[in-house]
């Protein structure tokens, strides 16, 4: 039996071995260390920012991020609802309200038109929207030209989920690096990780103090246990900050073989009706995930009977995240919808996209496709 292949498997070799080992023998193995503290300061030069704090998560990273703008109980924070769950239950953790804006059908990225009718809508009722948290969807940035103004004129802060976009850009300039404060997530299906982990990147660097401090248990400057507040135990450890600067080494190939992918994908699909690559347009991406959109009426089949035939040769796909509003832990939630990112969720299927995948298991993906594809084109001609 064949072994699966997946959609990102980590990509790790002897660099990253070498990183660890390294690490381990300079007896740095504590959570603090200087690999923790390079690391830190080599992203912030990636993405271009003053300055990161690197914590043991995305959500943590998410969570640290709101309370540095100013996020708290009663205050509404606007969300995509196409997301993984991790951004709207940071939101939660501050006790804040999330309400869910839809996205733009072309991309899956945040709706800019339509937060700014909700951004309208909210200030009119009196509510006090304490951020904006859009998300990189897919490993395509947002269109910040047009958000940015748009939160500026509102004085809402920008909270950059780009869990998943590290090393993409948009207009040549890099995801997390926009608005206030950015966040990234290093969890083992991205494109650099460091088997779980995340980070704060950001100009303010009295916001970065704060999270750095939350994230140490908010632990007072003295000899003893001193505590003022609640804090969290947040920080990543310097060992896992070793095999993220290892990775960090490797992120310009790794999201390359991702890009040459992506193409393959194009290529296949490129005659057959009804298909198209979600953000195919978007040059800058870093092509986490390839995200094809089936519509049946043109197709002949659906997302799921692909997904089905991939399963067979044990080849992992899913859908596009499911959308927040209709997430039972979030049903009742205010939501400004056009229906764009239900018909994502329905049409949507994400494909094999490491960089990690061999070149047969690449050949293997691709002839499976090639076959469902000639198959469906003999039905429909018969």
């Amino acid at each position: 039996m064949t072994d699966t292949i997946y959609l990102s498997p980590p990509d790790v070799g002897p660099l990253e071995e070498s990183y660890l080992v390294a690490a381990l023998r300079s007896g740095w193995v504590a959570p603090v260390g200087p690999d923790l503290e390079a690391f830190e300061s080599e992203v912030a030069a990636r993405v271009g920012t003053r300055g990161a704090v690197a914590v043991s998560s995305g959500t943590a990273a998410l969570h640290l991020a709101l309370l540095g703008v100013g996020v708290g109980p009663g205050d509404v924070v606007i969300v995509p609802t196409l997301t993984f769950v991790a951004t709207a239950n940071a939101v939660r953790y501050t006790g804040a309200r999330p309400v869910f804006v839809d996205c733009d059908p072309r991309t899956g990225n945040l709706d800019v038109p339509l937060l700014t009718e909700l951004l309208r809508r909210l200030r009119a009722r009196g509510e006090r929207v304490a951020a904006v948290v859009p998300v990189d969807m897919f490993g395509s940035c947002v269109d910040y030209t047009a958000l940015l103004p748009v939160c500026r004129e509102a004085e809402v802060p920008v909270v950059e989920d780009a869990a998943e976009a590290l090393g993409a850009a948009h207009r040549g300039r890099p995801a997390g690096s926009f608005g206030r404060v950015g966040v990234l997530s290093f969890n083992g299906n991205k494109v650099l990780t460091t088997s779980g982990g995340g980070m704060l990147v950001s100009d303010d660097l009295p916001l970065l103090a704060r999270a750095r401090h939350l994230a140490t248990q908010a632990r007072e400057p003295t000899v003893h246990y001193e505590h003022r507040e609640t804090g969290y135990n947040y920080r990543l450890s310097n060992l896992l900050a070793a095999l993220g600067r290892a990775q960090l080494v490797r992120l310009t190939g790794m999201i390359g073989r991702r890009r040459h992918l992506r193409d393959w994908y194009a290529k296949l699909f490129a005659p057959v009706p009804g298909v198209e690559l979600v953000g195919a347009e978007d040059a800058e991406s870093n092509c986490w995930l390839t995200v094809i959109r089936v519509r049946p009426d043109s197709s002949g089949w659906s997302a799921a009977d692909l997904a089905a035939h991939l399963a067979t040769r044990r080849i992992e796909t899913r859908p596009v995240w499911k959308p927040m509003h209709r997430q039972p832990a979030y049903a009742g939630c205010e939501s400004l919808l056009t229906g764009a990112a239900d018909s994502l969720f329905a049409e949507g299927l994400t494909l094999p996209s490491g960089s990690a995948l061999t070149e047969r298991q690449v050949a293997t993906v691709l002839s499976t496709i090639e076959e469902f594809l000639a198959a469906r084109s003999e039905v429909t001609s018969a």
